[in-house]
């Protein structure tokens, strides 16, 4: 123990008398560890942030899309053959003891004009299960409900962004009066405000309205049928697969689809949507970790360089201290603490800069960042190995030199 604390006082002596020095040849270090962990805090903010924005979008969820046209090989997506009904949606809320809760809806783009503005958004037609489904209440007013549905109520619920574009701040909003498709409608509610998706839609941009109505003001059908996206709502998050098997058998059995053919529909939940987000951002986070470490290499050979230089102009006190009894395990731990010394202290004021510009980052430019204990701990881990790798040579020099030769050194 008393070699080693010997080595430390020994190697933060030789840095402190070359301070300038000692410092240039840490500036690698400082650099390379402070954008790990920007990188790191920046990546995993992102994540956090993507999946808050899906899980904002209902827990336990599940989304039910119509299947795609494909014609000369050209696939259409999603959506593209219209082959969901009501009554699907009707039979999987009665039929699937996985499910809490089902809604579905058609959207179409439409102007909504009021007393004074006026603002194109996309308008929904669906059910009263829509605020139990994407867990989604009103801040004002209610929701239209199941009579409403019935009676197909010229009533619209909406999104915070559109009521804001559409009503003078401080106005009241419930009761006015708005024309959509040169149709009146009467403001019964103002949901509360979501924010924005991963793909940056925002999710608050919206208004909503009784299927039945919507069909007929704004389809022009008289009769319900088709439907663009069924949502349902599992159980609880375990049940999630479960209720997903249950609605594709379902609506196999239903749209009497033959074994061995490709379905009509399809059936995503969002967990498959937060598992690809972390898996891209997890990517991204790791390849531009990996860009930063570059420069932790950088100062590793810059300490590499260094400490040789160091042994070059002790060569002389190197063979003093052979001469008096150390051995070549003595002369190797003396370099090899003083590169670790100067590298763990490269990492720690690495580490002050990485997590201050985070910081900056996150409270300049509004991007959501994370630091974490093990992120700091890794990146410390890594500069003391950067300096046991880069320093282990020098000091292996060191410790080979000739005593004779060594005290003849000029």
């Amino acid at each position: 123990m008393d070699i080693w604390l010997t080595a430390l006082r020994l190697a933060i002596r030789a840095l402190l008398a070359y301070k300038a020095r000692s410092l240039l040849t840490m500036l690698g270090i400082i650099i390379g560890i402070g954008a790990v962990i920007v990188m790191i805090s920046v990546g995993r903010g992102a994540n956090a942030s993507i999946q808050e924005s899906i899980n904002s979008m209902g827990s336990n969820m599940l989304m039910i899309f119509s299947g795609s046209t494909k014609q000369g090989g050209v696939r259409g997506g999603y959506g593209t053959k219209p082959s969901l009904r009501v009554n699907d949606a009707e039979a999987i809320a009665r039929e699937c003891p996985a499910v809490r809760a089902v809604t579905y809806f058609v959207r179409r783009n439409s102007q909504l004009v009021s007393a004074t503005s006026n603002w194109g958004t996309s308008v929904h037609g669906t059910t009263p299960e829509w605020v139990t489904v994407r867990e989604w209440p009103t801040q004002l007013g209610t929701f239209f409900t199941a009579q409403q549905l019935k009676s197909a109520a010229s009533v619209v619920v909406l999104g915070s962004s559109v009521a804001e574009n559409l009503f003078q701040p401080g106005e009241a909003v419930i009761g006015q009066s708005i024309r959509i498709n040169n149709f009146p409608f009467r403001v019964i509610g103002v949901l509360i405000s979501k924010g924005r998706t991963a793909n940056g839609r925002d999710q608050d941009d919206a208004a909503y309205m009784p299927y039945t109505t919507a069909m007929r003001r704004l389809m022009g059908r008289r009769l319900p049928g088709l439907v663009h996206v069924i949502g349902v709502s599992a159980q609880s998050r375990e049940l999630i697969p479960e209720a997903q098997r249950e609605i594709e058998e379902l609506l196999r059995q239903k749209h009497r689809i033959l074994p061995n053919t490709d379905d009509d529909f399809t059936v995503r939940s969002l967990e498959e949507f937060a598992a690809a987000a972390e898996k891209t951002t997890g990517t991204m986070t790791l390849l531009l970790t990996a860009v930063a470490a570059v420069s932790l290499v950088v100062g590793g050979i810059g300490i590499m360089n260094i400490m040789l230089v160091s042994v070059t102009e002790r060569t002389r006190e190197i063979g003093i201290r052979m001469a008096v009894g150390a051995r070549e395990g003595d002369v190797l731990i003396q370099f090899l603490v003083e590169s670790v010394t100067m590298s763990l202290a490269g990492g720690l004021l690495g580490t002050i800069v990485g997590v201050a510009t985070a910081k900056l980052i996150s409270g300049l430019a509004a991007w959501p960042t994370i630091v974490t204990a093990d992120s700091i701990l890794l990146a410390t881990l890594f500069s003391g190995a950067v300096g046991v790798f880069f320093g282990f040579y020098p000091a292996r020099k060191a410790s080979r030199l000739d005593p004779i030769e060594a005290l003849r050194y000029e």
